[in-house]
């Protein structure tokens, strides 16, 4: 092996943010804090947990219920319209054909 080219490995603390340490050894440095580790993340656990970065379980929990609003809004316009073109069309047929209302009109 050629000397001066490998990185050097230091005893390394890695700090989770639910209070799990694990020591190892890293290139990186002495110690790190991590949000999820193997004994919190609920792959490994198999528990259903939401862990929250930055807000992103709210603005995911924003964004389906924007959506579900303007659906409900497009599905009201669209009856409106259903109502109103059935309304038009009762309107019609009540209405006398065009021949029998020029008579009406020309006596």
């Amino acid at each position: 092996m050629r000397t001066g080219i490998h990185p050097k490995y230091h005893k390394t603390r890695i700090v989770c943010a639910c209070g799990n340490v694990i020591e190892t050894a890293s290139t990186k440095g002495e110690t790190f804090s991590v949000e999820i580790c193997s004994a919190c993340h609920p792959f490994f656990t198999g528990k259903i947990k939401l862990v929250d970065m930055a807000g992103r379980v709210e603005k995911f929990q924003k964004k389906s219920a924007t959506a579900a609003t303007v659906q409900a809004e497009t599905k009201a316009r669209l009856e409106a319209k259903a109502v109103a073109a059935a309304a038009k069309k009762a309107k019609r047929q009540a209405a006398p054909p065009p021949a029998e209302r020029s008579a009406e009109q020309n006596s």
